[in-house]
């Protein structure tokens, strides 16, 4: 991808967060699930951390390695006419390099998370802080407005009080703006009051997780919300619904369910209608 269009796919992703319509991200897991995806008309998309592990045989937790979810990017990216995001769990060990990996790989967004992926914990934000900088220097110097999309997992890590929370996570939100963060993601809220409050109270598209509580695309966007994510939902409602009817053939069933599923033409086709580079 020449710098030009890479440039422009991320000047593109960030106006998708302007709250004219909300930004709904089913995430991704490996090429034909992104391209069967941008072929029903979303205009971005995102890779699932924990749904590329899975398809490379790690557990969620930043087990995989940089280079090997930077490749999957990679291979994501150059299949896609749209912009890709990447979530690259908590940046790994060396943020810059990372962030370099990915831009150099055609991602023009990238998740950067502030839990401690080993234990239900957080870390402190002065250091999270450094790191959108370091994250932001590293963007600036290769030329490319990445999207960054600071995490703030106060909710899903389940710290402190629950009373505490919202005010955790609006100061960690604020400080990641003021860092470099153009964007703050916020998993585990449903409650929608509290999204609302995120909404308001951080100067940043605010970005939710979607999960079966969670309220309806069009209540999101009422709330203020611009962005929401389902993470590894997708890949796991796929898996779920291939254990079913595997369940249904040791269970004596037949194979009716072949029966007007996408053709194996229709997935070749997919994966031959590649952009041009």
């Amino acid at each position: 991808m020449t710098d030009a269009r890479q440039r422009e796919r991320a000047e593109q992703f960030k106006r998708l967060h302007d709250r004219s319509k909300l930004l709904i991200l089913p995430n991704v897991w490996d090429v034909v699930s992104a391209r069967a995806f941008e072929e029903l008309g979303f205009p971005a998309l995102a890779t699932s951390s924990a749904g590329v592990a899975a398809v490379l045989g790690y557990a969620d937790g930043q087990l995989i390695s940089r280079g090997e979810m930077v490749e999957m990017a990679r291979r994501i990216a150059a299949a896609l006419s749209i912009p890709l995001t990447a979530d690259m769990e908590s940046g790994y060990e060396a943020v810059a390099e990372t962030v370099r990996e990915i831009l150099a790989a055609g991602v023009v967004g990238v998740n950067l998370e502030d839990g401690r992926p080993d234990e239900k914990a957080i870390v402190p934000t002065s250091e999270q802080v450094e790191r959108i900088r370091e994250a932001r220097a590293t963007a600036d110097q290769v030329g490319v407005p990445l999207f960054i999309n600071a995490r703030v997992d106060v909710y899903l890590a389940g710290v402190g009080e629950p009373r505490e929370r919202l005010p955790m996570a609006l100061e960690r939100g604020r400080a990641y703006v003021a860092a470099g963060a153009d964007g703050v993601f916020v998993p585990g809220v449903v409650d929608r009051d509290t999204i609302a409050e995120l909404a308001r109270g951080i100067p940043a598209p605010l970005n939710v997780l979607a999960g079966p509580r969670s309220p309806t695309p069009a209540e999101l966007a009422a709330l203020g919300v611009a962005r929401v994510s389902l993470g590894s939902g997708m890949h796991r409602a796929t898996l779920s619904h291939a254990q079913k009817l595997a369940q249904s053939l040791l269970a004596g069933g037949g194979f009716e369910f072949l029966e007007g599923n996408i053709s194996h033409a229709e997935v070749n086709q997919l994966l031959r209608a590649r952009p041009a580079r």
